[in-house]
Formats: structure tokens, C-alpha cells, sequence
């Protein structure tokens, strides 16, 4: 039986009333964020043509990852998961209902819009120690691969299909119409969290230590310590870093790929963006099955050769229709793996430290996105706008095989330890 304190587990086919409202919070809340997306750049550009201070823009929202991700995991590793969800989305909404008021009254700056980028991408580092802590307490073992599924899909529908063109037609209607729709979703998601039920703060360790209460600095390190000693989820994190620095590269040169290369319009380039989101969903979707019939293991390594094929692919085709194909799959190839390891991370993490070691995967994934277009960038220049795509190609293909060992039957540490504890039977990748 489950104490009356926290939230139950369902183990049936239903994943139960409290996954479907995390569900419907983390997918509005994506839907804000799609149409932010695209209606910052625009009033960015709106105001300065420089493009130094319309990357400044950009970059803002993703420099907490860096600065705040460890510090953001060990918070969700204290907090009460739910209350960060809904506290954090409570203040993104009078963030960007004020930051509607501003553009509405012609009293935007770029600095101004540097300040909210930042604090908005500060709230989504919160948020995102949050909620990727709190599936586990909610769907059995057997369920996380499911849940991730659903969550990663919807996300993609809202965010990237639905998102990304509404805030552009709402922006052309009015600029502040983005940001306050952006509001209303956050307004929306927070409520859907407030209404979680039960008390998602992790259990409280015990320690040897003679302060009962550990600094944010030790528990930060004993999350990456957990990490770095555990020999699969260290070796999958690299390497998901260096996937990450592939993908960040070819997005990067996208827009440029898509003019020079396929020759295609401002639509054409659209709809490459969009493909990259259908196979993505396709990919969610058939994940829980592929799973369960080949383990996580085979599942990893075909999805590192598929996005390798798609990639070359890429690089090769002359085809705008080809060209989608290719995005496609290496959408559908990249999500798949990143519901698999996220999965795999839930089952082996104590909940005690899940929010530090998703964060300190989530560090290193934002390190890729840095490097991976600059390098890009760099190489398109040097050789040519498909050369990145075959280096993509390359490297993607030596990380396929590159082993590691994947627990099957995993046994992780009890949430007093901050060491790892060997699994029961591993199966190769």
C-alpha cells in the first residue's frame, strides 16, 4: 500500500488523472514556448539589425542551462517537485503578460529583451528539474517509456507544428498577441500543476554529516559524483553531448542548407522544419513498442546509425522531397533516443537525486548546442554548406560504436546513497 502522502502509481493500462495532468501542463506550457520562440526573434529583429544583438536575444534564454542547471537539479532534488512546477510557471506569466504590456506600449529595448530572455530561460531550467522528477513518482517502472513517449510527443505537436506558426500569424496580426497568449498558457499550465496530487518532494536523505542540512554545493556534487560513477548513464551522457553537437550543427546551418543546397523558398524552409517535427512525433510514438521488441540497447544503437543514414543522406541529396525524408527520420531517430535515455535515467536515478543527474545531463546537452553550431558554422564556411552534414554523418557513426553496457534489470541505490548500486543483468548496446 501507498502512504496517504504520495502521489499512487498506476501499473494498468491507464497511466492515471495525475500523468494527464502533468500531461496537459507540460504540453500548453510547450505551446507558449513554441510561439515565444518565434515572436522574440521577430520583435529582436523588429528593433535592431544587428546581428550580434539579435543572437544576444537568443543566447540569453539559453545560458542558464550553463550557469544554473546543477544548482536548478539539486533545488528539485529539496523542493517540492509539483510547487516548482506551478510557482514557476505562476511567475513566467506575469513575466510575460508584463513583457506583453511593454510591447504593446512601444516600450521595448533589446536589453529588455535580453533581461526577460534570461529570466525565462531561468524558469525553464527550474521547470525542467521539475518535471522530468516527477514521472517517476507518478507511472510504474514498466509505464516510463510510455509516459516519456506521450509527454515528448505532445510537446512536439505544441511547440513546433502548432506553436511555431501561430506566434508568426499573431505576431503579424499584433506584436504583443504572442506574449500574451505565452501568458495565458503559463497561466493555464500552472493551475493544471497546482492541481497535482500528493507530495512529490523527494524522500530526505540521511547523512553522516554533523549538519543536518548539506549546502547546495555538496549536493550538487553528490549528484555528479552519482553520475560519473555510474559507468552506463556517464557513458550515455557523453555521448548523448555528442549527438546533441551534431544535431545543434546541422540546425544551425538549416536555413542555409535549405537555400543554397536545395534551393528552396522561405516555405520550402518551413516545411523542412516541420518534417523534422512529423517524424519526430512518429518517432514518440513507436518507441514504447520498439523497446519492448528489441531492448534498450538495440533501440540505442539503431537510432544512432539511423540519424548517421540521414545525415549522409543530407549531405548527398539534391531532392527537397528526399531532403524531408531525411529530416524526418533523423527527427524520428533523435527523439526516440532521447525518450529511451530519459526512460533509462528515471529507472536507474533514486528519486533523491533524479533532478541533479537530469540536470547534469541537461549541462552537458546545452554544451553540445554551443559547440555544435559554432562548429558547424566554422566547417560550412571552410568546405562548403554539405560538409557539416557528412562530418555529422562521420561522427555519428563512430558513436554507434562506441559499447556500453545497459542494465536490463536495473537496481538502483536507495535514496540515502549517493553512490550507485551495480545492476542486476546488463544487455549490450
Amino acid at each position: 500500500m501507498f502512504s496517504t502522502g504520495a502521489p499512487s502509481r498506476r501499473t494498468n493500462s491507464t497511466l492515471g488523472a495525475d500523468f494527464h495532468r502533468l500531461w496537459a501542463s507540460v504540453t500548453i506550457s510547450s505551446l507558449g514556448d513554441g510561439m515565444r520562440f518565434v515572436a522574440l526573434p521577430l520583435l529582436a529583429t523588429g528593433l535592431t539589425t544587428d546581428p550580434r544583438r539579435v543572437a544576444a536575444v537568443a543566447m540569453a534564454e539559453q545560458l542558464p542551462f550553463f550557469l544554473l542547471a546543477l544548482f536548478a537539479g539539486a533545488l528539485a532534488d529539496r523542493l517540492d517537485r509539483r510547487r516548482i512546477l506551478w510557482l514557476v510557471d505562476a511567475v513566467r506569466t506575469v513575466l510575460v503578460g508584463a513583457l506583453a504590456l511593454a510591447v504593446a506600449a512601444h516600450a521595448v529595448t533589446i536589453p529588455l529583451l535580453i533581461a526577460a530572455g534570461f529570466l525565462l530561460g531561468c524558469g525553464q531550467t527550474l521547470y525542467n528539474g521539475g518535471w522530468s522528477g516527477m514521472v517517476p513518482t507518478i507511472v510504474a517502472p514498466a509505464d516510463l517509456t510510455r509516459a516519456n513517449s506521450r509527454i515528448q510527443a505532445a510537446a512536439l505537436i505544441t511547440d513546433t507544428l502548432l506553436g511555431t506558426p501561430l506566434g508568426a500569424v499573431l505576431f503579424g496580426l499584433a506584436a504583443a498577441l504572442p506574449f500574451a497568449v505565452d501568458s495565458a498558457s503559463f497561466a493555464a499550465a500552472a493551475l493544471l500543476a497546482f492541481l497535482l496530487r500528493g507530495d512529490f518532494r523527494p524522500s530526505t536523505r540521511t547523512t553522516t554529516s554533523s549538519s543536518p542540512i548539506r549546502s547546495l554545493r555538496g549536493d550538487v556534487a553528490d549528484g555528479v559524483r552519482w553520475l560519473w560513477q555510474h559507468h552506463a548513464l556517464r557513458r550515455l551522457c557523453l555521448l548523448s553531448g555528442l549527438a546533441n553537437l551534431v544535431g545543434a550543427g546541422l540546425t544551425a546551418v538549416l536555413v542555409l542548407y535549405a537555400h543554397q543546397a536545395l534551393e528552396l523558398s522561405d516555405l520550402g524552409f518551413a516545411l523542412l522544419v516541420a518534417s523534422f517535427a512529423l517524424g519526430g512525433v512518429t518517432g514518440a510514438l513507436l518507441t514504447p513498442r520498439l523497446t519492448g521488441r528489441l531492448g534498450v540497447g538495440r533501440l540505442l544503437r539503431g537510432t544512432v546509425l539511423t540519424t548517421a543514414a540521414a545525415a549522409a543522406l543530407l549531405g548527398w541529396t539534391h531532392s527537397g522531397l528526399f531532403a524531408a525524408g531525411g529530416i524526418a527520420l533523423y527527427g524520428a531517430a533523435s527523439i526516440s533516443w532521447g525518450i529511451a535515455t530519459v526512460s533509462l535515467r528515471q529507472r536507474l536515478v533514486p528519486t533523491a537525486l533524479l533532478g541533479r543527474v537530469t540536470m547534469a545531463h541537461q549541462m552537458v546537452y546545452g554544451a553540445g548546442l554551443t559547440l555544435g553550431a559554432a562548429i558547424a558554422g566554422f566547417l560550412a564556411s571552410a568546405g562548403g554548406i554539405r560538409l557539416p552534414f557528412y562530418a555529422g554523418a562521420l561522427l555519428l557513426a563512430v558513436i554507434a560504436l562506441v559499447p556500453t553496457r545497459i542494465p536490463s534489470t536495473p537496481t538502483p541505490a536507495p535514496a540515502t546513497s549517493p553512490s550507485p548500486a551495480p545492476a542486476a543483468a546488463e544487455e549490450p548496446a
